[in-house]
């Protein structure tokens, strides 16, 4: 098993320096990283990647700068894969507490907000939303397919930050 262990630790660089590593012990290190965070999202269940939510978002950008310090060498290597190990399961844990909490799920990924009622806008909210009559009317031509606001019932942002429509029936 020593012997097992001293071949893996100069195949991947275990024991130098981040500089001293080379090409290969890299490319070796990624290609194990890779691999293992195909494993990892699938413990996280699609919707990590599936979703837009800020919630969502966070998992991706956190779990992709600690999965690069295993590759470059600045962190331990299988410590930072078990690092990334509990994001995911923190993630899916979080998400588990949100489906069963509303008050949580609000908490973590946010509530849509109504930017349009009966054709007729609500500006604070928008201004609150970042969005503008631009943004509104290119949203309602291209996801709505239309381009007359007085034929929008109802228009939200969501908590993906997409602009969603219900038009008036006739």
């Amino acid at each position: 098993m020593n012997a097992f262990w001293n071949f893996l630790e100069t195949l991947l660089g275990l024991s130098a320096e981040p500089r001293d590593l080379t090409f290969v012990q890299i490319s070796l290190r990624g290609i194990i990283v890779f691999l293992a965070t195909l494993i990892m999202i699938r413990l996280g269940h699609k919707r990590s990647l599936a979703r837009k939510t800020s919630f969502d978002a966070v998992l991706l950008v956190i779990l992709a700068s600690v999965l690069s310090r295993a590759i470059n060498g600045s962190s331990a290597f299988f410590a930072t894969l078990g690092g990334g190990v509990v994001l995911v399961l923190l993630h899916r844990l979080f998400a588990y507490l949100a489906y069963h909490s509303h008050r949580f799920g609000i908490l973590v990924k946010g509530s849509p907000d109504t930017i349009v009622r009966d054709g007729e806008c609500d500006v604070a909210m928008m201004r609150r939303n970042h969005v503008s009559m631009h943004d509104l009317d290119e949203d309602m031509r291209l996801d709505a397919h239309i381009n007359d606001l007085s034929r929008v019932r109802l228009a939200r942002v969501e908590r993906s930050g997409d602009i969603s429509f219900i038009k008036k029936d006739g």
